[in-house]
């Protein structure tokens, strides 16, 4: 096994459900005792939010249920950040489409759609339009848990 297990998520503008992932995923592998094996990032497929921190929405579903939220600022997801990370995870078919036109293909089998890894095709619900943080947390909690048994850790 190499050294780390490099994990990007991405969403459309890396200040909703991908931030809200990487904060998640950060925290479960924190208290499982094997963060050391992971680098954990996320990025956008848009520029429209780049420079930006987290929603607020996001912050306070990650405080309400006290899980950290890792500092962070929008950025953009890149066809270097293909060659990178092990894991490209986007929340949505739209992300899914976007990430495979800014990689240039997915040649390597390295993007995935997050809930895929809890068993279901559905998309993450995305709070930007719903405003419910909290389905959107039930949906990450569910693919980061279903990432992780993948990873058989």
């Amino acid at each position: 096994m190499q050294n780390t297990i490099k994990v990007l998520g991405v969403c459309h503008g890396n200040i909703c459900r991908s931030t809200m992932f990487e904060s998640v995923l950060t925290h479960m592998v924190t208290q499982r005792g094997i963060a050391h094996l992971f680098e954990i990032n996320s990025a956008a497929t848009s520029r429209e939010e780049i420079g930006n921190s987290p929603h607020y929405g996001t912050v306070n579903k990650l405080r309400q249920v006290g899980i950290p939220v890792v500092p962070h600022r929008a950025t953009q997801m890149t066809r270097e950040d293909y060659e990178y990370y092990d894991y490209l995870i986007g929340m949505d078919t739209a992300n899914i489409r976007n990430m495979n036109r800014i990689a240039g293909g997915d040649p390597d089998g390295k993007i995935y759609k997050l809930l895929t890894f809890a068993g279901s095709g559905r998309d993450v619900a995305d709070p930007w339009y719903t405003g419910d943080f909290d389905a959107t947390y039930e949906d990450v909690v569910a693919g980061c848990e279903g990432f992780l048994k993948h990873l058989n850790l």
